[in-house]
């Protein structure tokens, strides 16, 4: 199907604005209001025309084409081109982090899924490092990664942590399979799907199980002052942080605490806490490494004919549980513990 090309960013813009309107850090406020006007910006469609990588055989190159570029504080992409694939270190943090998170979002889907870079077909990996003036985001564009460094005072560089290089990639490979609808519950799946397998990535990289795992997205990005310890958590939404500046994480857990709003596209980073914790209290149900169990369960949802680009949670749901039946077996532990899962947060009866 024709991908989409929209900003897919990992902090919520929610969270830039009360960024933006804390005194007691004058350089973030001032960092946070330019991340939230770029949201703003509309962004042309960006469609990849590069061929892809051709092994000698005329078969797609399984192994990562990565190239790291650097912006050097601008906003003009893609930058200078500063590592290449096979490239020795460049001594960079951000370009080193990059080119490393790359690598292993590629190792996941290619030794996982056996599927060949997001788009299946060899996409080669593009990212650009150093993006703007303490830049306080990293995003998907539609064709490449691009991490801002942050503004030191709330933010860290963008490119520590590796579940947030998978969550962004993740926005592609979910544009190029259910190209869901950023938008109300859809929208909230596209994050989603984007943290749990940004999640796996890094518990795959980590070579964790299920119960080893923290569950947390974006954790090390806050400096030691903020009051918290990652963006989100997918084992307790809601308490990833307690700021008195920046205010309290407001992810709900279950349907109980559905937001109802217009902003940030329907609510799509606050509602994704519920499909998230079904995600969690599914693998942890299931057990050993959540990638063989219920991450197997929501890659073939994800491709499913089922899933309609504009499903809501509850339609996805039953997706899942179907597509654990036809996995596992009807009545096996995976098909419980999904069903269970989604009942637990309110979205089946």
């Amino acid at each position: 199907m024709t991908p989409t090309a929209r900003i897919r960013s990992v902090v919520p813009p929610y969270l830039l604005r009360a960024v933006a309107d804390a005194p007691d850090f004058p350089r973030a406020a001032s960092a946070a209001r330019t991340a939230l006007a770029s949201l703003d910006t509309v962004q042309q469609p960006k469609h990849d025309h590069r061929p892809r990588p051709q092994s000698v055989s005329g078969t797609v190159d399984r192994s990562p084409q990565r190239t790291i570029s650097d912006a050097h504080g601008s906003t003009t992409l893609p930058g200078t081109a500063v590592r290449h694939e096979g490239d020795p270190v460049s001594g960079d943090a951000a370009v080193d982090e990059a080119y490393t998170g790359l690598g292993a979002t590629h190792a996941f889907w290619l030794e996982v899924f056996d599927r060949v870079s997001i788009d299946g077909a060899g996409l080669p990996l593009d990212a650009t490092v150093h993006y703007g003036q303490d830049y306080d985001n990293a995003y998907w564009d539609g064709s490449r990664m691009v991490f801002g460094d942050g503004d030191g005072e709330v933010f860290r560089r963008f490119t520590i942590a590796v579940d947030v290089i998978g969550h962004e990639l993740t926005h592609g490979v979910t544009q190029y399979t259910a190209d869901l609808t950023y938008e109300g519950q859809s929208g909230a799946l596209n994050e989603s799907i984007s943290d749990v397998f940004g999640s796996l990535v890094a518990q795959y990289a980590a070579g964790q199980t299920a119960d080893q795992a923290t569950w947390l997205i974006g954790e090390g990005l806050f400096t030691p002052a903020v009051h918290g310890v990652a963006l989100r958590s997918m084992r307790a939404p809601g308490t990833a942080y307690d700021d008195p500046v920046l205010g309290k994480d407001p992810q709900p857990a279950t349907m109980a605490g559905y937001v109802q709003t217009t902003d940030d596209s329907g609510g799509v980073h606050t509602n994704s806490g519920i499909p998230n914790h079904a995600f969690y209290l599914a693998a942890t149900a299931i057990g050993g490494k959540a990638w063989e169990g219920a991450g197997a369960v929501w890659w073939d949802a994800l491709t499913s004919d089922a899933v309609t680009a504009s499903i809501d949670f509850a339609g996805f749901a039953a997706v899942t549980v179907d597509a654990a039946a036809a996995r596992f077996g009807a009545d096996s532990t995976q098909h419980t513990a999904v069903q269970e899962a989604w009942r637990t947060v309110g979205v089946l009866d």
